[in-house]
C-alpha cells in the first residue's frame, strides 16, 4: 500500500510538472519507479572544502530553461527600475513545481548514495538536503527572482536569520562563478566587493545555466557567497566569461514568527 500510494505521488507530481516545463519533463518522470533512479542528467557533486554545499550542473534541459523563463516574463516583473521581486506564502504555480522538481531531484538524482526515504542518520553527508529539511513542508515558501544586467552581481553575504535551513538557487542565461568564504564571528548582512581588507581565502563554484545549487549546515550559516561580476573578475578554466543577462530564482523556508 505504501508502495503504491509513492508511486500515486511521482505520478501527480510529472503531471504537474509538465504544466510547466513540458511533455519531456513528463515523459522521463513518469517512467521513474519508486525508490529509483532519476533522470539521467541529474548528478549531485558535494563542493570540495565547503560541508553543506552541492551542485546539480544540469538540474534542469534547455527546454526546461526556456519555459521556465517564459513563465518569469510573465510575471512582468523586471523593468528598467526593478530588477528584483519578492514572494511570501503563496507562490506562483511554477515555483511551487519548481520546489517539487527539486524534491524529486533529491531523491532519485545521482549522489552515489542513496538519499531518500531510506537515509540513515549517519549518510546526512551523503545527501544534497538532510531528511529534515527534506521533508518539511512546504519545502520552500519563500522565492526571490533577480535579473541581473552584465556587471551585476552579488555582494559577499550570508542569508538572513530569519530564513531556515536548506536554500535552493537555480541559474539562468549567462554563465558565472560564485564564490564561497569563510563568515566572521559577526557577519555583516552585506560587503562591497572592494574591501580594503585582504581577500580571503575563496572557493569557486561554476554555475551553468540551469544549474542548482543547495546549501545546508555549514554552507547555509559559516559561509558567505559572492558573485563579482565585474569585468575581468568572472574567470573559469583559464578564460574570462562572457557576461550577458543573468536570471536566478532563490528558494528558502521561512521561520515561524516567535511567540
Amino acid at each position: 500500500m505504501a508502495a503504491a500510494a509513492d508511486d500515486d505521488e511521482l505520478r501527480r507530481r510529472a503531471a504537474a510538472l509538465r504544466e510547466v516545463f513540458g511533455d519531456s519533463s513528463d515523459s522521463e518522470a513518469d517512467d521513474l519507479p519508486v525508490g529509483g533512479a532519476g533522470r539521467e542528467q541529474w548528478r549531485w557533486e558535494a563542493v570540495e572544502g565547503v560541508r553543506g554545499l552541492w551542485l546539480c550542473a544540469a538540474f534542469l534541459s534547455a527546454d526546461e530553461q526556456s519555459r521556465l523563463l517564459t513563465a518569469i516574463r510573465r510575471e512582468g516583473w523586471f523593468s528598467d527600475a526593478h530588477n528584483q521581486a519578492m514572494r511570501f506564502g503563496d507562490l506562483p504555480s511554477w515555483a511551487v513545481e519548481l520546489s517539487a522538481l527539486i524534491h524529486e531531484a533529491i531523491c532519485f538524482g545521482d549522489v552515489g548514495v542513496g538519499c531518500g526515504l531510506e537515509l540513515k542518520n549517519e549518510d546526512e553527508d551523503a545527501c544534497p538536503l538532510p531528511s529534515d529539511l527534506l521533508w518539511r513542508k512546504p519545502l520552500f515558501d519563500q522565492m526571490i527572482a533577480n535579473r541581473y544586467e552584465p556587471g551585476e552581481g552579488i555582494c559577499a553575504h550570508v542569508d538572513l536569520m530569519r530564513f531556515d535551513d536548506g536554500i535552493a538557487i537555480v541559474s539562468l542565461e549567462s554563465p558565472c562563478v560564485m564564490h564561497f568564504s569563510r563568515a566572521e564571528q559577526e557577519v555583516p548582512i552585506c560587503e562591497t566587493l572592494e574591501s580594503a581588507h585582504a581577500e580571503p581565502t575563496k572557493i569557486p563554484v561554476y554555475l551553468n545555466p540551469g544549474s542548482l545549487v543547495l546549501m545546508s549546515g555549514d554552507a547555509r550559516y559559516l559561509w558567505k557567497h559572492e558573485i563579482n561580476r565585474k569585468p575581468g573578475a568572472q574567470q573559469w578554466g583559464g578564460r574570462e566569461l562572457e557576461q550577458q543577462i543573468r536570471t536566478s530564482i532563490t528558494l528558502r523556508k521561512l521561520l515561524p514568527s516567535p511567540n
